[in-house]
């Protein structure tokens, strides 16, 4: 019995895996669309619908390529986060914090599904 203090029951994991597994699809997506966002060029398919795109400056254009290249490695961090937080879900250590070793509250993980500190952990880490 005092095992289930320490972990999540089957259910629930099963329930946060889909929650992440939907995470992972829609970021993947997001993804995609930043990357065809800084290698297509810079028009995006916008050269016959706003002229004025047009009179941007070189400047801006490179920022704007910079900063979706920025959104891009973040983006691809936080999947690795998610496909890392389905091995934790296989490996029944799925919302459990590293530092307290008690378990992450089920608000946070449907929030933040790829949490690994409580909050509690997190206030003493500032």
């Amino acid at each position: 019995m005092e095992d289930l203090k320490t972990r999540y029951s089957d259910e629930d994991l099963k329930e946060f895996k889909g929650i992440i597994l939907s995470k992972i699809e829609r970021a993947e997506e997001d993804l995609a669309l930043l990357k065809s966002s800084y290698m297509n060029g810079s028009n995006n398919g916008t050269d016959d619908t706003s002229p004025q795109f047009k009179s941007f400056e070189e400047g801006s254009e490179t920022m704007s390529k910079e900063s979706n290249v920025q959104l891009a490695i973040r983006q691809e961090k936080f999947i690795r986060d998610l496909k890392n937080a389905l091995i934790r879900i296989e490996n029944k250590t799925y919302g459990i914090c590293r530092v307290t070793g008690k378990l992450i509250q089920k608000e946070r993980l449907k929030l933040v599904p790829h949490a690994t500190l409580s909050i509690e952990a997190k206030k003493q880490q500032k």
